[in-house]
């Protein structure tokens, strides 16, 4: 069993993404963490558990414009239970289960760098609901993200105190959080929170951070998959190769540019189908002037030439978002926060680490990076299925008999809905503000459902991608015949043999196209193909 052991400093998103997927692994706090919680909880216990104490916000005041009323000790205990009833109020479908699992190892991880003040049973608690399985169910609207996630989060912390009106998944069931709780013997069901644990739960954006840091995750495998299905569309058109030449990029040296031409010259490394003599064989569909000798074709349209110079910003932006979330993961986002004093003791500050505008704005760029990758993928398959497009490639790539069979046109028609789909999602979310709460709250980030809508687009994406893959290389399975002797790049080659592995033999037309888009999907989602070809040529991007 893999085990991962948190202290509050250095997790990575790999590690995140790797709990949130597999259920095998087990997740520890650090002893040192467990030790420095301690010591602060216990000078919490001994300094200010009197109605004398100063007055420290959600630690013994109330929250919102009533920050300045007192809550006495004796209330304490019934203003945890109070504040997660009063926050649980979001809507919609739940976040899928691995959000949920995300979601609790980044509260524990943000408990453990021992800004937070929560007690260490509470940390105990949410790993021991990850280590089980047990998985909160959350509903999907409700954050600003600001003040945190509260809504999704109150419910996350319901589930955990074992209250009867929160609901978990659990070994496949959605169940009340009780019931799970004694089937899986993590402990009594009824989980009490003392002072300032409710407001450590539910406080920060760490719901964004969840949904962004495995929409990230899977941006980044994308774009990988979408250089493969580029290289086959390249191969699939006899493309001209001179636009990826290394003196083109380096007299615009952008590093995301300069890595694609080199990720596109390495895959088709050993191609001799994007070569003049393979161009100048003439497909019984092109259409070509026969009475002179064939010219070089000298450069190709943008969707294929100008690959670097679109891919390249994607690249460019992922490496910027990943600075965002790599620091979120590591960062504390309640409020208020407590510190050692050098003299001895802590004290407690209250801030606004709970905003989640970094993880807005990092959302808004994902989502804008990927749908303008769906939308050049997307151009290259109307070329696919156009022979006027394609220098002559069938017509719809279609097979069997001819006009009995339609071949790809509306698969290429709902590929076009997603990218008109994915540029509406593009409308920022992060410039969008309605103050709250009697305007105590007078600017809100929107983060999770900037970090949501970008998730819809990297999803809408996969299937545009996965289907470039399907019909590059139905394309070259249709066209093999026209050009013996002529072979793929060693990349290309790996890919298209992976992809033809999963659909078997030239598709024939008789199918239900359904069934061929999901699988183009899976390509992708699984990174059967990006596997493939690793295991022939090494890591490629």
């Amino acid at each position: 069993m893999t085990t991962t052991t948190i202290n509050g400093f250095n997790l990575t998103a790999a590690q995140v993404v790797a709990v949130a997927r597999d259920h095998s692994i087990e997740v520890n706090l650090a002893a040192s963490s467990r030790a420095a919680l301690k010591e602060s909880r216990d000078y919490i216990e001994s300094t200010w558990m009197h109605d004398e104490a100063p007055m420290m916000y959600s630690f013994n005041t109330g929250v919102g414009m009533l920050k300045d009323t007192r809550v006495k000790v004796q209330d304490i205990n019934l203003f945890q239970t109070q504040l997660i009833k009063a926050h649980a109020a979001g809507m919609g479908e739940p976040f899928p289960e691995e959000v949920s699992r995300a979601t609790m190892l980044l509260r524990a991880n943000a408990f453990a760098s021992n800004y937070s003040a929560p007690r260490v049973e509470v940390v105990d608690r949410l790993l021991a609901f990850v280590n089980a399985g047990i998985h909160p169910i959350m509903p999907q609207k409700g954050s600003v993200g600001a003040s945190g996630d509260l809504a999704p989060l109150s419910y996350l912390a319901a589930a955990i105190c074992g209250f009867e009106q929160a609901e978990v998944m659990y070994r496949g069931e959605r169940m009340p959080a009780p019931d799970a709780i004694r089937a899986s013997g993590v402990g009594p069901v009824e989980f009490e929170l003392k002072a300032k644990d409710a407001s450590a739960l539910i406080n920060g954006c760490t719901v964004s951070l969840a949904v962004a840091l495995l929409a990230a995750e899977d941006a980044r495998n994308l774009l990988s998959d979408a250089c493969l299905s580029l290289g086959l569309t390249l191969e699939a058109m006899r493309a001209e190769m001179s636009a990826f030449d290394p003196r083109i990029h380096t007299a615009r040296p952008h590093a995301g540019q300069i890595k694609t031409a080199a990720i596109v010259r390495n895959l088709l490394e050993g191609s001799t189908r994007t070569t003049h003599e393979a161009r100048a064989v003439q497909f019984p569909e092109e259409l070509r002037r026969t009475d002179i000798p064939y010219t070089a074709r000298i450069q190709d349209v943008y969707s294929l030439r100008c690959a670097p110079q679109v891919y390249g910003p994607v690249f460019d932006a992922l490496d910027y978002i990943d600075t965002i979330i790599d620091k979120e993961v590591n960062s504390a986002t309640d409020n208020p926060l407590i510190f050692s004093k050098d003299e001895g003791g802590f004290e407690i500050i209250s801030g606004g680490n709970f905003h989640g505008q970094y993880l807005a704005q990092a959302m808004d760029l994902l989502a804008m990076a990927v749908a303008d990758l769906g939308s050049i993928v997307e151009r290259r398959v109307a070329r696919l299925i156009d022979p006027t497009l394609s220098w002559g490639l069938p017509r719809n790539l279609m097979s069997g008999v001819r006009g009995v069979n339609t071949g790809y046109p509306v698969v290429q028609c709902s590929l076009s809905s997603l990218v008109m789909e994915n540029r509406t999602l593009c409308m920022p979310g992060s410039v969008d503000s309605i103050p709250a709460k009697g305007n105590s709250e007078d600017h809100v980030s929107n983060s999770t459902w900037c970090a949501r809508k970008a998730a819809v687009v990297v999803s809408n994406t996969q299937y545009i991608v996965g289907v470039e893959m399907l019909l590059a290389a139905q394309a070259l399975t249709m066209t093999e015949h026209l050009l013996p002797g002529f072979v793929l790049g060693k990349g290309t080659a790996a890919a298209y043999a992976s992809v033809r592995s999963q659909i078997p033999a030239c598709l024939d037309g008789d199918r239900w196209f359904h069934d061929d888009i999901d699988m183009a999907r899976s390509f992708v989602t699984t990174g059967s193909v990006r596997k493939a070809v690793e295991a022939q040529i090494g890591q490629f991007v």
